[in-house]
């Protein structure tokens, strides 16, 4: 017997793996622009974006363990 919620988990682990990476890969291009070229940088702001891509890093390699885990399992 399938377990219906468990897939439908999985669905949204996957959905929300993929969203983080892509503001992942936003967040370095916003980075990679802000800091190139002779414009002042904004500190404070670039090291909000660092922590929030940071902080994407982390749950994309916790989502990513979890599905490893369930199919393990």
């Amino acid at each position: 017997m399938y377990d219906f919620t468990h897939m439908e988990d999985q669905l949204e682990m996957r959905a929300k793996l993929a969203e983080y990476k892509s503001e992942h890969q936003a967040l370095d291009d916003v980075l990679q622009r802000a800091t190139e070229g002779d414009k002042p940088v904004n500190l404070l702001h670039v090291q909000q974006l660092k922590k929030k891509k940071l902080w994407l890093k982390d749950m994309i390699q916790k989502l990513q363990s979890d599905l490893i885990d369930d199919i393990i399992a």
